[in-house]
């Protein structure tokens, strides 16, 4: 299994990011790597606030978090279908867990994946035993990761091989760019439009058509923060748009303005 992912892949403006907080990435224990993408750790002590933004992937996480002047709590968050934006302040702490796409199913086997998609959750009872503070609460970052791995191993997830081709078949869309048209996939996996539609509503919470067009954001936000001579249309070209017009449009949907005016604003690299 891949160690973490180092790509900035979602992160808007990752550099200013990574200015103000303390962000990290870690594995979890061997046995729950085929469900997880990664554990993700932030820590900040902010002098002013500041708000975070995420183009969200499509995966749903697990989230632990204390904020200054609050209790800690659990949540579970869906997959977010627009710009993910959170204020950060004070002093605090994140631990999360990234599932990979379908890989969250397996431990709330009664829960389709649609019923999170778009919301979050706190407390949830399908969750049982779960004590924040625990996660939270210890200095050492290796015991965080320990606590991590008890509560998830705790859960103990069900073999499900749907759950695994759904994970197949999103890695497959994120790794293969030549994948760009829902009736192409499925007709190359065998399967029909609509039992891929089916299956991804069920373990992922959304659409394979969805899934697709995340991606290419993701490629085109990061190619934003990195390239500075960025070529627009051959990229729209290389992502599998009809033209720039179609990427413009997607890219300001998602996140709020057109790439060339995030480009411009963005933090060096």
């Amino acid at each position: 299994m891949a160690a973490p992912r180092r790509d900035t892949r979602g992160i808007v403006d990752a550099p200013e990011l990574f200015a103000r907080v303390r962000f990290r990435r870690r594995e979890p224990a061997e046995p729950l790597r085929p469900y997880l993408e990664h554990y993700w750790l932030i820590d900040w002590d902010l002098p002013e606030p500041y708000v975070s933004q995420v183009v969200p992937h499509p995966s749903v996480n697990v989230v632990f978090q204390r904020y200054e002047g609050q209790a800690p709590f659990a949540e579970i968050s869906g997959i977010g279908l627009g710009l993910f934006a959170q204020k950060l302040e004070g002093r605090g702490r994140v631990c999360g867990i990234q599932f990979r796409p379908g890989g969250f199913r397996p431990f709330t086997p009664s829960h389709p994946a649609t019923d999170w998609t778009g919301r979050r959750v706190r407390q949830p009872e399908v969750l049982p035993g779960t004590d924040p503070a625990a996660i939270l609460e210890p200095d050492d970052e290796d015991a965080r990761v320990a606590a991590l791995d008890a509560f998830l191993t705790g859960l103990a997830p069900h073999p499900d091989p749907q759950a695994d081709l759904a994970m197949a078949l999103v890695e497959r869309i994120r790794t293969d760019r030549t994948i760009r048209r829902v009736t192409d996939f499925a007709r190359a996996e065998g399967l029909s439009v609509r039992l891929l539609q089916r299956l991804f509503s069920a373990y992922v919470g959304v659409g394979p058509k969805w899934v697709i067009l995340r991606y290419r954001i993701h490629e085109a936000l990061e190619r934003a923060e990195t390239d500075r001579a960025i070529d627009w249309a051959a990229l729209a070209a290389d992502l599998g748009y009809a033209d720039q017009a179609h990427l413009v449009r997607d890219f300001t949907a998602t996140v709020g303005v057109p790439p060339t005016a995030y480009a411009e604003a963005v933090s060096p690299a």
